[in-house]
């Protein structure tokens, strides 16, 4: 039998019994689906975390110096949980140590930062980033500003009262005025506004553009840590090889100063981008391995029921499998021609189920913070699971009835 016309009498029976094909179908429909909207949502999660908040929230070529990891993948013990909270702060005499060794060579930023009520007259704006930084840690995390400028290193060493001002705060509080060179107001303390942050857009759904930030020796230090302390010290460099370097010569200096012998281990926590990226492959292949063990539930538990609705097919159709055998037709005809419908009930399951999946993923990413992005590759090897998973669950049923005698099947009614 030709391998079309199995096709068009598998699909004539899967029309002639609709709620038999329905039930086959669901397994391979669920597992598919299943399989295209997680592997969609993880791909399109690793994406962003590449592309977007590696660079965004840590820089390209930069290693950061803080006193402790700020992501953990994994259980940690009491003891370790104290060990870290033990660690003594790092200091502005840090950044001018690392800024000293460093800066001719690298870009050297120091940043602190908490959240906190910021006002304008009697209007308020709740749990706004309060950042204090020196002035190039603008260059390391690549913030353009859209309108005035940004504050000087005579600024920072003045410490002067200046402030810029991320789009959503300039929205929310001049929305039909010039904001430079009016007054924000931090608790007791004022700010004059000499710049408006571009907008970057949203993280997972949150917004970026909810900050101020002002230098770190202004009146912000009294909101964002204790005296003298400051959360992080940003390293930028030219390429990776030299910030792989300077990780070293920064590290070495950390140790002297904190005065460590070289059988202890560090106090403090030299991280780049890799190391959240190294984080979330833990976790985006948890995900992939859960998905994947889910998914072939479904498809095992799919490809049961399609094998029993094979072998009740074979049973009603004795007599017809009689007269094609009478006919001439062979054993590798009849064991095609079920195969063929097995295959055909699965892989209808599985074309829905990657519609629907495709559907759910950017349902996913229009109306929720987590970004989807279907993947060509993963979606024709859930059709060919689809189609497998028939073929497999087919080879039983379609074996008995290559086996059935001719002339005893003649006979049934």
């Amino acid at each position: 039998m030709p391998f079309l016309e199995a096709v068009v009498l598998a699909l004539g029976m899967i029309r002639a019994q609709k709620l038999k094909s329905f039930f086959a179908c669901l397994g391979a429909f669920v597992g598919v689906t299943f399989l295209v909207a997680v592997v969609s949502i993880v791909n399109g999660m690793d994406r962003y975390m590449r592309e977007n908040f590696a660079a965004r929230m840590f820089g390209v070529n930069t290693f950061s110096i803080l006193y402790r990891p700020r992501v953990h993948f994994g259980d940690m013990t009491l003891e370790e949980r104290r060990a870290l909270r033990r660690r003594p702060r790092i200091r502005e005499s840090d950044y001018e140590a690392v800024l000293d060794r460093l800066g001719d060579r690298a870009i050297v930023a120091i940043e602190s930062r908490d959240q906190g009520n910021v006002f304008v007259g009697d209007r308020r704006q709740r749990n706004v980033e309060l950042r204090g930084v020196s002035e190039s840690y603008f260059r390391i995390r690549d913030i353009q500003i859209e309108h005035g400028r940004i504050f000087s290193p005579q600024e920072v060493e003045t410490s002067a009262d200046v402030v810029v001002v991320g789009a959503d705060v300039a929205r929310r509080f001049f929305p039909n005025s010039d904001p430079i060179g009016r007054t924000i107001r931090v608790r007791n303390s004022e700010f004059r506004i000499i710049g408006v942050a571009k907008s970057q857009g949203k993280l997972f759904g949150q917004s970026l553009d909810k900050f101020i930030i002002a230098p770190y020796t202004s009146q912000i230090k009294k909101y964002v840590n204790p005296h003298k302390i400051v959360d992080l010290i940003s390293v930028k460099t030219a390429d990776l090889p030299s910030m792989r370097a300077m990780m070293a010569e920064a590290e070495a200096l950390m140790r002297t100063r904190r005065h460590l012998r070289p059988s202890q281990s560090n106090n403090f926590h030299l991280e780049t981008a890799d190391d959240v990226l190294s984080t979330w492959g833990q976790i985006s292949n948890a995900l992939f391995t859960g998905g994947i063990a889910l998914m072939a539930i479904s498809l095992v538990v799919g490809g049961i029921v399609i094998m029993n609705i094979m072998l009740m097919a074979v049973a009603e159709r004795t007599r017809e499998v009689g007269i094609r055998k009478a006919l001439g037709a062979r054993r590798r005809d009849i064991q095609r021609q079920f195969l063929v419908e097995a295959a055909t009930l699965s892989s209808t399951g599985a074309v829905f189920g990657i519609l629907f999946g495709v559907a759910a993923a950017k349902a996913v990413d229009a109306f929720t913070p987590l970004p989807a992005a279907p993947s060509l590759g993963w979606i024709g090897f859930a059709l060919l699971l689809g189609i497998g998973t028939g073929v497999i669950f087919g080879v039983y049923p379609a074996s008995r009835a290559a086996r059935l005698d001719p002339i005893a099947a003649l006979r049934q009614e």
